[in-house]
């Protein structure tokens, strides 16, 4: 039976064994904590509990599938994608920002009719900028110093997408910008060109805060921070879930603070994720997360190929960047945000676009070794047959 499970592990879930262990891990944690945090939401929605417990495994479900779709490629597939994905994400953001599903007075999602689903064109836009980015400067690794070439496209695309973005999402458009200039440095790009973009990056800010639905809100929020005078209610409602889940926590489901705190099931899941499991649940949180880095830019390493290693490195990035903002966020050491914490979070387009980056990352860890193999299955086939 365990020959035929390990046969079968082998041939469908390829790729880096403990990326696929790490994200079931986080998976299993999502499905337990965001079940007992929609408790309050169902009571006051007068709706079964258990219909946002079926519904959130649907959508774990559905970008461990969505994961295991995009590790099927190859990555190298991805470089010639990327650029459309560029060019539709503009229209989607665009139209978001005027005419959006407004939630919270910012215009982030579209309402998907058919399917009656809401779609977060913001997700697809990092992705796609991304793998734009990555595959842009693998083609110039061998003459990275006269990168003016495609400096400017890299400066336009950037700036426009980050800006884009930040009308609506400024906390996004930050984490998004400071992925492009890591990718950016491991690329090997001259510092001068990465202070080219650093000002490209913070006049699309500035322009965002003044025209954006989220300019008075970003500025509230850090002068709140910074002066530490008075707590928002979320942030306040937070440290109590926190401080009060001590070394093993309240137990699964014994929260108080999810009747309180204001989206304990996405924002601020990880405050419950303490409260009920205590300091233990939260390092091993972080701990999973580290690991995910490590294994991430090990394939990074490994890759034999600029596109990949970058492509994997800039993914691993933007994903535990994200987890550790939100973690940060929950305990004080940041401003309020609206980053969802990845793979745990309750939220579809996020799930789904979470699944095809770590799918794309285990794309890579295997990619190198599948070409190899092949290239050398090529070799034998055209060596000459001994008379």
């Amino acid at each position: 039976m365990m020959e035929r499970v390990k046969k079968w592990t082998d041939k469908n879930l390829q790729g880096d064994p403990i990326i696929w262990t790490v994200v079931l891990g986080l998976s299993i944690i999502s499905i337990l904590v965001v079940y007992s945090a929609t408790g309050t939401l169902a009571f006051k929605k007068m709706a079964n509990p258990e219909s946002y417990l079926f519904k959130h495994s649907m959508l774990v479900l559905l970008g461990l599938f969505a994961m295991w779709v995009a590790h099927k490629l190859d990555y190298r597939y991805y470089s010639r994608i990327s650029r459309l994905a560029l060019w539709l994400s503009v229209p989607l953001l665009l139209y978001t920002f005027v005419a959006g599903v407004q939630l919270n007075d910012a215009s982030r999602w579209l309402h998907l009719p058919f399917i009656n689903q809401s779609f977060q064109p913001s997700d697809l836009a990092s992705l796609a900028l991304i793998m734009s980015l990555t595959s842009m400067l693998s083609k110039k690794q061998q003459n990275i110093e006269s990168l003016k070439e495609s400096l400017i496209p890299i400066l336009i695309w950037c700036g426009m997408i980050c800006g884009l973005i930040a009308l609506t999402n400024f906390s996004s458009a930050i984490l998004l910008f400071v992925t492009c200039l890591l990718i950016m440095f491991i690329g090997r790009v001259p510092v001068r060109y990465l202070t080219m973009l650093v000002f490209v990056g913070a006049l699309a800010g500035a322009v965002a805060i003044a025209v954006g639905q989220r300019g008075t809100t970003v500025v509230s929020r850090i002068e709140s921070f910074v002066n530490g005078k008075e707590l928002p209610f979320q942030a306040e409602q937070a440290r109590i879930a926190v401080a009060t889940g001590g070394v093993i926590g309240k137990g699964p489901g014994k929260s108080n603070q999810r009747n309180i705190l204001p989206h304990p099931y996405s924002d601020f899941v990880f405050a419950i994720i303490i409260e009920e499991y205590g300091i233990t649940g939260g390092i091993v949180v972080v701990l999973l997360y580290f690991i995910l880095l490590y294994r991430g830019m090990k394939a990074a390493y490994n890759s034999e190929r600029a596109f990949g290693g970058l492509l994997s490195a800039g993914l691993s990035f933007a994903l535990v960047l994200q987890a550790f903002i939100n973690m940060g966020v929950v305990v004080g050491l940041g401003p309020v945000t609206g980053i969802p914490l990845p793979l745990i979070s309750m939220g579809g387009t996020s799930m789904l676009f979470t699944g095809v980056s770590l799918g794309i990352i285990l794309s890579v860890s295997r990619g190198d070794i599948d070409i190899s193999l092949s290239d050398k299955k090529g070799i034998m086939r055209n060596m000459p047959k001994a008379a």
